[in-house]
């Protein structure tokens, strides 16, 4: 009877010990968690070499996508020989070598822009732009996620939502190394057309409007 008491005590106690370590662990992981999950969301500079021609280039990455919700697809800002290219790379087959594809990304809740890529010559599943790559990394600056849509030669759609978290600085130094500035939409002054002239002089009061013509008046006598 007393030895199975203390046996009993024993299991008890033994219980007791997996369940505090169960607790201990569960709340390390708690806590790893989430800081896990904020350094995963940021984007990263790099500088790498090309073996096929001896080249050093640099590149801001974007990070990983959450497995399962998205496909697996990766965006760079790169510049290589003194050229700014926007990358796109994905675990599928999106068209031919060296070919073109349709490509479509929206920041945020902002209208999608559609715009062309062009495979690489070695690759399927990898394609690129130097054309509209400021464009891209002007627009990739401005939000807080950008969602890409690619059109593929087998008539499928890859998607993907990348978050934007600390972009900033990567994309910013590879602009430098390119010898570009960083630009947004809120820094870019529009050229001055007859809409916006409208708008301004419809503002004015009568008295201002009528100086305002005076003085077109004149202007366009002396441009004859």
């Amino acid at each position: 009877m007393i030895d199975n008491q203390k046996e009993s005590e024993k299991l008890s106690m033994k219980h007791k010990y997996h369940f505090n370590r169960s607790i201990r662990v569960g709340i390390v992981f708690l806590l790893a968690c989430p800081l896990q999950t904020k350094a995963d969301n940021n984007w990263s500079y790099h500088q790498k070499s090309d073996s096929l021609n001896n080249q050093t280039y640099s590149t801001a990455q974007s990070p990983l996508p959450r497995p399962g919700l998205y496909d697996d697809m990766t965006l760079e800002i790169v510049c290589k020989d003194h050229k700014l290219q926007a990358v796109i790379n994905a675990d599928d087959l999106i068209a031919s070598q060296n070919s073109d594809f349709k490509v479509q990304y929206q920041i945020d809740k902002n209208p999608p822009v559609t715009l062309s890529m062009k495979t690489f010559p070695d690759s399927k599943r990898r394609g690129y732009t130097e054309s509209d790559a400021k464009r891209i990394a002007n627009d990739l600056l401005t939000g807080q996620a950008v969602f890409v849509r690619i059109n593929t030669m087998i008539r499928t759609v890859l998607s993907s939502s990348i978050p934007l978290d600390n972009i900033a600085e990567p994309i910013g130094q590879v602009l430098k190394d390119c010898g570009l500035n960083t630009s947004t939409k809120g820094t870019v002054e529009l050229p001055y057309d007859l809409t916006a002239f409208e708008q301004e002089f419809n503002q004015l009061s009568s008295e201002q409007k009528q100086n305002v013509l005076i003085k077109i008046k004149e202007l366009m006598k002396t441009s004859h």
